[in-house]
């Protein structure tokens, strides 16, 4: 009798299953079944243009010469 008030009449269980609901949905920022997504860097996506053939080499160097010399490349 005295444990229908007991964890406000829910079983102890039910409370694991809400909480963990709960952390799940407003705590877990990424996508459960996916990867994380990276940020791509700016030398990256440029070599990935010029494999694609997208730039010629001429304008792939200079762009790699700005990007080293700016810092923009990978951390």
């Amino acid at each position: 009798m005295f444990f229908t008030n007991l964890f406000f009449g829910m079983d102890f269980l039910w409370w694991i299953l809400w909480s963990a609901l709960l952390v799940w949905i407003f705590l877990v920022p990424y996508d459960i079944p996916g990867q994380r997504n990276r940020k791509r860097s700016a030398i990256l996506i440029l070599q990935e243009r010029f494999a694609k053939g997208a730039i010629d080499l001429k304008e792939y160097e200079r762009n790699k010469k700005i990007l080293e010399r700016d810092k923009i490349g990978p951390s």
